[in-house]
């Protein structure tokens, strides 16, 4: 009895991992076409051939060509989160406690990796996109806003709001700027100056400065 249970647990085991071989390998053969010739262009046939797969295994994994742009999508930003994450935890490890500098070492290891993954950061934020993407990108956003403002432990009035919102934004147009560069040299230099001028703002140390 103990060794067909043990039996059928190996056999899920090993389906599980052919799923996600699956699903990698189609992610990985959707980011080489969706890179060259964007959503709209793009043929499933092509993406299910360099993946080695199926146009039935793609719409059972994923439902469509649409669903598949956007998994690649929150696959891209999950990799994305991790680099920040990690960065920051291993700051914090070493001692640093200021959410100023904490920020600053998540930003960097964000915009290396926009480096690193430039031809994603290019395709979804200047290439065409299924409808709904604008929605999921804009929900990713606010979820960073939100992660940045409990990095920042930012209050929760307007102006602090605002502040943590803007600053998201100038890593996002950075990132934009760094996935632009024509070499790693060229793009080290964009992303010290970024982390610069976050650094020279210090925002939310800064007096607040009544509307006229």
């Amino acid at each position: 009895m103990a060794r067909k249970a043990s039996g059928r647990a190996g056999e899920g085991s090993w389906r599980w991992g052919r799923t996600a071989e699956t699903r990698r390998g189609m992610l990985e053969a959707a980011c080489e076409v969706f890179v060259e010739q964007g959503f709209a262009a793009a043929s499933v046939a092509e993406i299910v051939e360099r993946a080695g797969s199926s146009v039935g295994s793609l719409y059972h994994h994923f439902g469509g060509k649409s669903e598949l742009f956007l998994a690649l999508f929150e696959d891209h930003q999950d990799e994305q989160d991790a680099l920040a994450s990690g960065a920051v935890a291993k700051a914090r490890a070493a001692g640093e406690e200021d959410p100023l500098e904490l920020f600053v070492h998540g930003a960097r290891a964000y915009l290396r990796g926009c480096w690193e993954r430039r031809d994603l950061v290019r395709l979804f934020m200047d290439g065409d996109a299924p409808p709904g993407f604008e929605l999921v990108r804009r929900t990713r956003t606010r979820e960073w806003v939100r992660r940045n403002a409990i990095l920042l432990r930012a209050g929760t009035e307007p102006e602090d709001r605002v502040v943590v919102a803007v600053l998201t934004t100038v890593i996002g147009e950075a990132g934009r700027e760094v996935a632009g560069c024509e070499s790693q040299a060229e793009a080290s230099r964009v992303i010290g100056t970024a982390l610069e001028l976050i650094r020279r703002l210090d925002p939310l140390a800064a007096p607040r400065v009544p509307d006229a």
